[in-house]
């Protein structure tokens, strides 16, 4: 969902780093042959997303949703030479199409896929990490901070993706739309959390930033 204007939109794009040929190629393919490719970050997103990581230049790094793979190569541009990408996705039909595009950027040896529940995998992995994204189902959100939180490192950030969920995080609340009010706890949790501090950015469909105390 975008919230600017139009125009003013465009205008903010045309002004910001333009989308490497790599990621270019990816969004055609995920339009062409993958259901949902709404889901993918964008060229925008894409580049906020590579921006911080530069900032950081993490030596390890979680995803929480892969879907084709668009976020994590950004996250990835800002890894330190040593660094690693662990990305966690449950649907094994986009694990291949994942793979061909990490091993055709410089980043394919960093990177690295799992497949199944996140809720499965994090407790049982045994890492911590500079630099968390989480981007996959909504319900889960709290969940995947409980998790993540300890294997943080101290001034580590946890980036949340669609924490505006279309807006509806301002509407009415049907109570019947789970993922809605996972999304309203979510962003409360971080807000009160004492362990981080917390900017939300009106970025697309809402990106918050939060830093390990």
């Amino acid at each position: 969902m975008y919230f600017l204007p139009e125009k003013l939109d465009d205008y903010v794009v045309a002004h910001s780093q333009d989308e490497p040929e790599l990621l270019q190629q990816l969004t055609r393919e995920t339009y062409q042959k993958i259901l949902q490719p709404i889901m993918l970050s964008g060229p925008y997103q894409g580049r906020v997303l590579s921006m911080i990581s530069k900032l950081i230049r993490p030596k390890s790094v979680l995803e929480l949703g892969t879907f084709t793979g668009y976020a994590t190569l950004c996250l990835a541009e800002g890894l330190h030479p040593e660094g690693q990408i662990h990305t966690i996705d449950v649907n094994e039909e986009l694990e291949d199409f994942q793979r061909k595009y990490f091993d055709k950027s410089d980043y394919g040896k960093q990177i690295h896929q799992y497949l199944g529940s996140a809720m499965d995998i994090l407790p049982d992995m045994n890492k911590t990490f500079d630099l968390v994204f989480i981007d996959a189902d909504k319900p889960n959100y709290v969940n995947y901070f409980h998790l993540i939180i300890d294997k943080l490192n101290p001034g580590g950030i946890i980036l949340s993706d669609n924490v505006l969920w279309h807006g509806k995080v301002v509407e009415p609340l049907n109570d019947k739309d789970v993922s809605t009010k996972a999304v309203l706890d979510f962003n409360t949790l971080l807000k009160e959390d004492p362990r981080i501090e917390t900017v939300l950015l009106p970025i697309r469909d809402g990106l918050t930033i939060s830093r390990k105390i």
